[in-house]
């Protein structure tokens, strides 16, 4: 057995060892100017180097592997460490996200702002007048719905599921947040609320979560606008809003 040299001198040792250990793997990726040559096995050898390396320092020291602290964490530290990444990766998200929104905002609203002019400015009110709220709200839903058809079936406004389902979600989509585009439009008095909700939709559904979101095969029959699950949760915001009709008078 080695006689056991001091702490500085096994992390000299370790450090030796580990760089020499991942040199290998170093060679092999920068040989194939790719992180996901050998089919990701030079990644997951690369990443075993610091384990190997410190099993090696203990066994040049005589030392025993239990040193390396294998007993399972106290539930309340195990959750910590598992909670903190979620939340510096949500603050530091947000934050981009935030200044993406506040940059891509504006320009967002003045392509929102053609539509929003004629479909909340206009219909939506002179609708009010004789329809009621839900009729409003289902009219102008169906209108905005049908205006976008032609680019829908016969353009690319899809992002890659059939037609028919596309069509089916982006219809229940679009109805359904129509009830909250008429509420805010009939409630504030003020078009630029229908701007502003246009805007932001789009610039986090179609700027920035889509785009983020890694398809993995079937992807595309869940999310954006022509997926299920934005549509089912649009849906209960337009019921939300439905249960507040009552709330907008002629007089908006």
């Amino acid at each position: 057995m080695s006689e056991q040299r001091s702490s500085r001198q096994q992390v000299g040792i370790y450090l030796l060892v580990v760089f020499a250990f991942s040199s290998v793997f170093y060679f092999l990726m920068l040989r194939a100017h790719t992180l996901g040559a050998g089919g990701g096995l030079y990644v997951f050898g690369i990443m075993w180097c610091p384990a190997l390396a410190a099993i090696t320092t203990l066994k040049l020291n005589g030392r025993n592997l239990a040193d390396l602290g294998w007993k399972w964490p106290q539930t309340n530290f195990a959750m910590q460490s598992w909670l903190i990444p979620l939340l510096y990766t949500t603050i530091a998200y947000v934050i981009v996200w935030s200044l993406a929104g506040s940059f891509g905002l504006v320009k967002s609203t003045a392509s929102a702002l053609g539509e929003e002019i004629g479909w909340r400015g206009f219909l939506v009110p002179e609708l009010f007048k004789s329809t009621g709220f839900t009729g409003t709200a289902l009219i102008s839903g169906v209108v905005w719905s049908c205006w976008h058809y032609p680019l829908l079936i016969w353009g690319d406004y899809n992002s890659g599921t059939p037609t028919w389902y596309g069509l089916t979600c982006f219809t229940v989509m679009v109805i359904s947040i129509s009830f909250v585009f008429a509420w805010m439009r009939l409630k504030s008095g003020s078009l630029w609320t229908g701007a502003l909700l246009h805007a932001s939709h789009n610039l986090y559904v179609q700027g920035i979560f889509t785009p983020l979101t890694r398809n993995t095969g079937k992807t595309a029959w869940f999310i954006d606008e022509f997926g299920a699950i934005l549509p089912l949760v649009v849906f209960g915001f337009g019921i939300y809003f439905w249960s507040r009709r009552n709330e907008v008078t002629r007089t908006a």
